[in-house]
């Protein structure tokens, strides 16, 4: 199965290699590393050090999601998100902006996104149709209820088989709304509402993930709970966990790692290229 991804300025050919996306959080409550960043000259000066580490693109992020978080009007988001992505787009990598506001989509493709990364699989009235004319790429992504409250008590029967139809339904009203399948790709949600076997079981079955769907897997596993709760690790000490989490996602078939430690990513990522290769 071919995998290839367009995504605004860039065409990506994914059986050639794994791309890494490096997070740029420009909020002051992010999990993992909000408030880092929290000037412009900051951001730039991350997303300059991921160029130089060789990331593939860049994902901007104007609103945490980690669980409990609480939603910020679109006001905010837009003073957060678009003086970063109008100073980046210098930098020749693809730009993602991972938001689930219609309005901030809009905005953010005038400003020349390359990517809209919606944890809430555009379904929020008129998401669709803020991306549907535009050439940008766009990640599908499966969450069981809302950043509020999806760790309380995830429950599913089957959940690689649920994640999967979610994923199908969301993909084919794309379609549906004229959207090319090459603009396309998913993910399934690690930490968004499931429980550590639930991610789990996710990550052992990206390959069927994958060819269920006939679409590229973008894996998001750095730093998140579901390392610490193997390694017994706290969120600032989790990169050698990160590192394999990428490696097996890679392995069970994802083409795109969202990833906090870009450099490191990228070596491990040239190792295991090297290692496998024919």
């Amino acid at each position: 199965m071919r995998q290839f991804l367009q995504c605004g300025r860039f065409d990506f050919n994914l059986d050639k290699r794994t791309l890494v996306m490096g997070i740029l959080n420009v909020t002051p409550d992010s999990f993992s590393d909000g408030g880092s960043y929290p000037s412009l000259e900051f951001a730039v000066e991350r997303a300059e050090q991921m160029v130089l580490d060789g990331v593939d693109m860049i994902d901007v992020g104007g609103e945490s999601t980690r669980p409990g978080s609480p939603s910020v009007p679109v006001e905010e988001e837009l003073r957060r998100v678009m003086p970063a992505l109008y100073a980046l787009k210098g930098l020749e990598k693809p730009l993602s902006v991972d938001t689930c506001k219609p309005e901030v989509m809009r905005e953010a493709i005038i400003a020349g996104a390359d990517m809209i990364n919606d944890i809430n699989a555009f379904r929020a009235p008129g998401a669709i149709e803020a991306v549907a004319d535009s050439d940008c790429g766009l990640c599908v992504m499966h969450m069981q209820g809302t950043p509020q409250q999806m760790q309380e008590k995830p429950v599913y029967t089957d959940v690689v088989r649920e994640v999967i139809d979610f994923l199908r339904e969301r993909v084919d009203a794309m379609v549906a709304a004229g959207i090319d399948r090459e603009r396309i790709c998913v993910d399934p949600g690690f930490g968004f509402g499931k429980t550590v076997e639930h991610n789990y079981a996710l990550l052992r079955h990206l390959g069927r993930i994958r060819d269920e769907l006939g679409l590229p897997v973008l894996a998001g596993l750095s730093r998140k709970s579901m390392i610490g709760a193997v390694t017994g690790r706290s969120v600032e000490k989790r990169l050698a966990g990160s590192l394999c989490a990428a490696l097996a996602a890679v392995a069970h078939g994802a083409r795109i790692v969202r990833v906090h430690d870009v450099a490191e990513t990228v070596d491990a990522l040239k190792v295991w290229q090297a290692a496998t290769a024919d």
